[in-house]
């Protein structure tokens, strides 16, 4: 931490940060505490003795002590210790007007020090002067400073150990190791012995760390939107500083021109891309240095090649000046390629820096960005801000110096080609000329592709993440393949902007590489035709030639470069409107109460809305909260009560009136959001530890016997989402969280609605009520439980967003008005625990035992108690078993797969591009390059045609030739590009098909394994690198390949001599590739593994916003989130410099192959032909670049085949049974009866894990209605999880109407049978998609199931009625509305047998006794199967399952059952029915 305004030293012991002091493994003292408290305690102790001391001596003279060695010593080291402070403090100076202003405690604790020093040895010379033999206070001195010294010496040690474990060997390399990247050969070599590791990554260095990048970019684009809103106002209130004029024609005109004023400013913006010019432009600046002395070493190969040519045609030349041009071309080639890859270096900085910047400044956003906002960017779009939009920039500036380097290129080409050709150049001008529109207009087409195929994937991603949240819900009832065509479709659309993307790009490719040829001919054409003296010889040709290539370079870019800015200029502009959005108003709620008020919480005149276009969701709220009151909010679904709570949070605009909140905030949600990490992190949330407190709050709020059963106690990991936990579970860790924070007023949005009617008392009583762990504190409790309401203070009854009454439980019964009302119906129904009060209070040990319940990893313990007497000994039982957190693992990991990618990959590849076309596209690319190469030997003989009279006899026939091979090249290449891309669009498509039928197929087991960013980041980023990257990749390697090819066969045939030399360069290339693939490819597979992280622990923020802002934890998860993305940046920095290192390591090769081609075409200059000397050197030239691109191609291809193994990888994961078996069994209408037979049923949800249910023989006639109940975790779930075989029952059979269910498809048993789910799960999309996603029932049957669901009065209010839309996850309806629609959907499907799993527990009374009444109703002649947590809702009901630790206890009616004084009796009796 840093020292910025250190604290006196009285209050450092309040300051001291006890969990880094106290509650740790390895303690240690602040910096803080340690430049201060440690470093002033001796000083401060000599300075007050020394006054003392000093007259003590001088009245107590022993005579003087002669100068020893010893005394010379200590004077001397005395010396050094002050000359060392001294140098500190010279240091912290420097360091201030340097670098940063250092805390000012820098500058003084030295100086302190020094003086101390001085004082300690001039009083060792008078103690010496005084005959003091020894001396007690200095003694006393040295020892405290030793100490002192001693622990920050060791915490130096650890910080030194800690910080920088690995640290990157760059910034202490020599000049040479820094041009050469000779500092990053250690990592490589590591690499090549072993696959590289986590452990083996530098830490990156401080500069380009988030810490450092993002607050820059943060601050300036504040700057920037600050300037914009300075300017905004200025015209917004230039109609008020107009001069009243007395006429009041002149005022409208006046008034009118603002109007029309008004507008024409309306679209300046603030301007992202000057605040990232502002952040990054400075030090990418000297890329721009770099690239022009690049630029201009690049001419020097041909002049150097024209001085060659004329050497070998001039035989009276001295022969050292041949060799002299041979040196000089390797000296040049050299420097060029230093400069070169330096300029990359500094590139690949700069884009890394930028996406850092991006995506921590997109966190950032996302935390404050206000809910109206938060609604037009879901959070898929917002997950693609991060790693497409940050990934754009990250590329396009390696480029963006085309755009003026391009330019210089083309012009020094045509000068030098003007000095050799004369004005026929300008025929080839035009030529290149013609091209730029073409390429403009392809430019413009793509960039309105790009955009079209980017909103397409934003939907898909969204729709996909959707999937894989409520994949649960499209099981149960059979949807997967409602979805699977909806993905599809959407895929569709994006392939066929693909598709036209490809077509286009063929054309383009075409235009480019037929482009330098086109300019070769015409300007050859030209030349030898205006004048037939014009004689086109050796030394024109093959200058102009090798000129031509290096223009070649540029206009390919360009375009690139161009569609390269098209796509960032896109993705900044999403970027500047995500960054733009509104914000959460700070000012909302106010924390500062007025001085002596007695209220914690108040509200006056409140008017709130989510958004500003809507009409006040919230209105008239006055409201005044004493201080440690409990306060009960109560009313209908859909009355407001979860929006009050947001408004005291701040989460809602305010539209008038003022809200103060006294203190610090704890919030529980009415959905519980859970992180994905250890339990005890969930609940201690980033607080300080405190282990009583900590166990005080478990034991509170019921979690210790669910701790007891976890495989690893408070240790193990929840799943995303917290799919491990049942949902009372997940409920109770958030209350927990809430409770360890320790705040002042605690918000709970209906905590208990998800846990059994015993457990929400033991909560209540221990918890929130009057006696409970929080009675001091002021709460605001969100309930349906109307039994909880006698003991709060004040109730507040909301209706229509409005508080209807107000007043004591007392006040309100008296007053007959509605909460009477609406008492005295469902007293009687939920007649709570007034008559049996005295046996509810339970001994602590059957709290209730909450097992790993609702989806994943069900443990059943070895003895779950029920009853008390068994409680004892199964608590002995638990706690012998040590825990071991390694078991507690769930989600696994993204692993990073290591060694070479195997061919059976690029096979699958080229099967998916279809086996015929891959051949023709490989046929077509040979056909290509034979014919380039034929025509430059063509043009070589041309040149060697002997002149006669000045003119060259057979030039026509040789131009005629010429041309021709030209021609029937652009045929090839166009044929090529089309078919590669044409065969791209068709492997992806065929690719994302299959994987996404792979994960639609595999069981649930697989979903709670895999973190969905793990999916999410297959389905974006993987098949992004399919659709686009990997065709143009294989193009680009396809191409390079040929050309080195091309050249080394000219080369040789040119001068057979190089072939001693190039075995010996090929075997140094393929050492050196083999060794920078093995690094570079596991460097690329451990930045790929650290991405997902980052998404998804961002997709995780954007679910749990409102949650991490009430606690005000926004520091913590920006810093969580920084780190991910450095973690990142670690494997994605040693990646480019590895480029850097081969390239400088190719380059090298490849010059060497130019000079030795000089070399010895010098040395046999008698015996060649200028043609062909001019020919093998102009393509030995080419020779370097084609090297590099090869290199990088082939990594390239080897790093993004990888995609396609990542997408394979699902096909063998393993699968659900099949979904339909062909020809059908089952006749049209079954089940007809809805009888359900088990005999002897078990399952188990891994294999290695005991039975969750065992021995269930029960046999249940059609038409019969069966409530199923037990304690949490007594394996209710599971058994409807095996009757849809969710999960494969390990044991025995189920019979539905006599048919064995396992011999069934997946969808013909899902489709016939119905559940209404604990957790109501809405994909976004109209209400109609929700109930019906097959289309298959009509518009009356729809509104007659809502009706019947009581939603008819709801949806006929919306403006779009059935075509309303719902957000993600159905966050504009209420949770209680969202449980009305499963209803709907179960009233649609209306089968023979229906499963409730808690469906009521969101709900209030009256829509619980609403849905009863619709069940009794509507499915009167069906099996019911009801999991219950409120037991008056079963009363009625046939029989009842009673549950037991996965065995069944009791099964028979209800009456029977409470006469026999069972487990059922007892449980009644908990909820006071008996």
């Amino acid at each position: 931490p840093g020292l910025e305004g250190c604290c006196p030293a009285a209050l450092l012991f309040l300051f001291q940060d006890w969990n880094r002091t106290w509650y740790t493994d390895n303690p240690d003292f602040t910096q803080c505490f340690q430049n201060t408290v440690l470093v002033w305690l001796p000083c401060f102790y000599l300075w007050i003795c020394a006054p003392f001391y000093l007259v003590y001596l001088h009245t107590h003279d022993h005579g003087y002590i002669c100068m020893t060695h010893l005394n010379k010593a200590k004077t001397a080291v005395g010396f050094l210790l002050w000359i060392i402070c001294w140098s500190d403090v010279f240091y912290s100076f420097w360091e201030r007007s340097h670098v940063s202003s250092p805390a000012p405690v820098r500058l003084v604790s030295p100086t302190l020090l020094g003086l101390t020093m001085l004082l300690a040895v001039m009083l060792i010379h008078y103690e010496r002067m005084k005959g003091a033999q020894s001396s007690g206070v200095m003694l006393i001195y040295w020892l405290l400073a030793l100490l002192c010294a001693t622990v920050t010496f060791r915490s130096k040690v650890f910080q030194a150990l800690e910080q920088v474990s690995n640290p990157c060997p760059e910034p202490g390399a020599s000049f040479l190791s820094r041009i050469t990247f000779w500092w990053i050969t250690r990592m490589m070599m590591t690499g090549y012995r072993r696959p590289l590791e986590e452990k083996d990554l530098w830490s990156l260095n401080a500069e380009d760390c988030s810490h450092r990048v993002v607050p820059q970019l943060v601050k300036r684009w504040n700057t920037q939107c600050q300037k914009f809103k300075r300017s905004e106002e200025k015209m917004l209130y230039s109609s008020k500083r107009v001069p009243h004029s007395e006429n009041p024609q002149r005022q409208a005109v006046e008034e009118s021109e603002i109007l029309i004023l008004r507008p024409r400013k309306k679209n300046k913006e603030p301007s992202l891309l000057w605040a990232l010019c502002l952040t990054f432009g400075p030090y990418f600046f000297i890329s721009c240095i770099y690239k022009l002395i690049q630029d201009i070493l690049m001419f020097v190969g041909p002049e150097i090649l024209r001085l060659l040519i004329q050497f070998v045609n001039d035989s009276s030349a001295p022969s050292w000046q041949g060799y002299f041009y041979a040196a000089l071309l390797f000296v040049c080639t050299s420097v060029q390629s230093l400069i070169l890859q330096k300029y990359f270096h500094v590139c690949f900085v700069s884009g890394m820096r930028l996406r850092t910047a991006v995506i921590g400044a997109v966190y950032r956003k996302a935390l404050v960005i206000s809910s109206a906002a938060r609604r037009t960017s879901t959070v898929g779009e917002i997950v693609n801000l991060m790693s497409v939009d940050a990934q754009r920039f990250m590329d396009l500036i390696t480029y963006i110096n085309m755009i003026w380097s391009a330019p210089l290129q083309v012009v020094l080409a045509l000068y030098f080609l003007w000095q050799n050709l004369g004005p026929s150049v300008l025929a080839g001008v035009a030529v290149m000329v013609l091209m730029v529109p073409v390429n403009a207009v392809i430019a413009m087409k793509t960039k309105a592709y790009q955009v079209a195929q980017m909103k397409s994937k934003d939907n898909r991603i969204k729709l996909m993440n959707e999937m894989l949240n409520g994949i649960k819900v499209l099981k149960l009832y059979a949807w997967e393949l409602a979805f699977k065509g909806k993905v599809s479709d959407i895929r569709e659309s994006e392939l066929r902007v693909l598709k036209k993307a490809a077509y286009l790009g063929a054309v383009s490719t075409f235009t480019w590489v037929c482009a330098p040829f086109l300019v070769a001919l015409s300007t050859f054409a030209v030349y030898v035709l205006i004048d037939e003296r014009n004689v086109l010889d050796a030394q024109k040709a093959f200058v102009s030639l090798a000129l031509f290539n290096i223009l070649r370079f540029p206009l390919n870019m360009l375009p690139m470069v161009i569609s390269s800015m098209v796509q960032a200029s896109v993705s900044l502009k999403r970027l500047r409107v995500f960054l733009s959005h509104e914000e959460l108003q700070l000012d909302s709620v106010e924390h500062k109460a007025a001085e002596g008020s007695q209220h914690s919480i108040s509200v006056t005149d409140g008017a709130f809305t989510w958004s500003r276009t809507e009409s006040p969701t919230l209105k008239r709220l006055n409201i005044n909260i004493p201080e440690g009151s409990l306060v009960a909010v109560v009313g209908h679904v859909g009355s407001g009560k979860s929006s009050l709570l947001s408004a005291l949070l701040g989460e809602m605009d305010k539209l008038e009136g003022s809200v103060t909140v006294k203190g610090s905030v704890a919030y529980v949600p009415q959905q519980a959001w859970i992180q994905n990490s250890s339990l005890k992190d969930n609940i201690i949330f980033g607080q300080e530890r405190r282990q009583s407190w900590y166990q005080h709050v478990v034991e509170a709020c019921a979690l210790q016997p669910d701790l007891d059963i976890l495989p690893a106690g408070d240790d193990t990991e929840i799943g995303e989402k917290g799919v491990n936990l049942s949902g009372g579970q997940k409920q109770r860790v958030s209350l927990a969280r809430a409770v360890y924070c320790d705040r002042t007023v605690y918000l709970l949005d209906d905590p208990l609605s998800a846990v059994d009617a015993h457990v929400g008392k033991h909560i209540f009583d221990q918890v929130i009520g009057p006696q409970g762990l929080l009675k001091d504190k002021t709460r605001v409790l969100v309930t349906h439980g109307l039994s909880y309401l006698p003991q709060a203070d004040l109730i507040l009854v909301m209706m229509k967003g409005e508080i209807s009454e107000v007043g004591s439980y007392q006040h309100l019964m008296a007053t007959e008005g509605a909460f009477a009302e609406f008492l005295r119906t469902y007293a009687a129904v939920d007649k709570a625990d007034n008559s049996g009060e005295e046996c509810v209070v339970l001994p602590c040990s059957v709290a209730p035992c909450s097992v790993w319940s609702s989806s994943s990893v069900k443990m059943n313990s070895p003895g779950v108690c029920t009853a008390s007497k068994q409680s004892t000994t199964a608590d002995e039982k638990l706690s012998k078993k040590p825990k071991n957190p390694e078991v507690g693992k769930l989600t696994e990991a993204d692993k990073a797969s290591t060694g070479q990618v195997k061919l059976s990959v690029f096979w699958a590849y080229f099967k998916s591009i279809g086996v015929l076309l891959s051949c023709i596209s490989l046929l077509l690319f040979l056909a290509h390059h034979l014919l380039s190469l034929f025509s430059n030997y063509w043009l070589s003989l041309w040149t060697d045609d002997p002149v006669v009279n000045g003119t060259q006899p057979n030039r026509l026939m040789r131009l005629g030739v010429y041309g021709a091979f030209g021609l029937s090249q652009g045929v090839a290449v166009f044929g090529y590009s089309l078919s590669m891309s044409i065969g791209g669009v068709l492997a992806s498509r065929y690719l994302h098909q299959s994987m996404l039928y792979d994960v639609l197929r595999s069981p649930m087991s697989f979903f709670e394994r895999t973190p969905s960013g793990n999916l999410v980041n297959r389905f974006a980023k993987e098949m992004d690198t399919i659709d686009t990257l990997i065709p143009s990749i294989i193009k680009m390697f396809l191409g390079s390949m040929f050309n080195v090819l091309g050249s080394c066969v000219i080369i040789l045939i040119a001068t057979p001599l190089v072939s001693i030399i190039i075995p010996f360069l090929g075997l140094l290339y393929f050492f050196v590739q083999r060794f920078y693939v093995a690094s570079s490819r596991q460097l690329k597979r451990l930045e790929s593994v650290s991405r997902s992280p980052i998404y998804t622990h961002f997709n995780e923020t954007l679910l749990g916003t409102s949650v991490i802002r009430a606690f005000s934890e926004q520091e913590r998860f920006i810093h969580e989130s920084d780190q991910r993305v450095d973690h990142n940046q670690k494997a994605y920095y040693p990646s480019i410099v590895a480029n850097r290192w081969l390239a400088i390591r190719l380059e090298f090769v490849g010059n060497c192959i130019v000079s030795f081609a000089a070399l010895f075409a010098v040395v046999a200059r008698q015996s060649l032909s200028p043609g062909i000397m001019g020919l093998s050197i102009s393509y030995a030239l080419q020779l370097t670049t084609s090297l590099t691109w090869l290199v990088r191609m082939s990594s390239d291809v080897e790093t993004n085949i990888v995609a396609v193994e990542k997408v394979k990888e699902y096909s063998d994961t393993e699968k659900e049974a099949e979904w339909k078996h062909e020809p059908s069994t089952l006749s049209p209408g079954w089940p007809t009866n809805g009888c359900i037979e088990m005999r002897n049923f078990g399952l188990r949800y891994r294999q290695d894990l005991d039975l969750a249910i065992r021995n269930i023989t029960i046999s249940i006639n059609g038409g019969e209605k069966v409530g199923i109940v037990g304690r949490t975790g007594a394996g209710k779930s599971s058994l409807t999880l095996g009757l849809f075989r969710i999960i494969e029952a390990a044991e025995g059979q189920i019979f539905i109407d006599g048919v064995d269910i396992a011999k069934l498809g997946l969808h013909e048993l899902r489709s016939r049978i119905t559940i209404i789910p604990q957790d109501p799960v809405l994909f976004s999309g109209s209400l109609r998609m929700n109930l019906d996603p097959f289309d298959s029932y009509t518009d009356e049957e729809v509104w007659r199931a809502l009706e019947f669901s009581h939603l008819k009065t709801f949806v006929s209010s919306l403006p779009n009625k059935l075509n309303h839309d719902c957000s993600e996850g159905g966050e504009n309806l209420s949770v209680g509305q969202r449980q009305l629609l499963c209803l709907a959907r179960a009233l649609l499907r209306k089968t023979r047998i229906l499963v409730l799993d808690e469906a009521t527990a969101a709900v209030d009374m009256e829509t619980d006794n609403l849905i009863q009444s619709t069940i009794r109703s509507q499915f009167e002649d069906c099996t019911v199967l009801t999991i219950a947590h409120r037991l008056n809702t079963i009363m009625d009901y046939t029989r009842v399952l009673v549950l037991e630790n996965g065995k069944m206890a009791e099964f028979d009616s209800p009456s029977n059952l409470i006469s026999q004084r069972g487990a059922f009796h007892k449980m009644a009796k908990d909820s006071g029915l008996v």
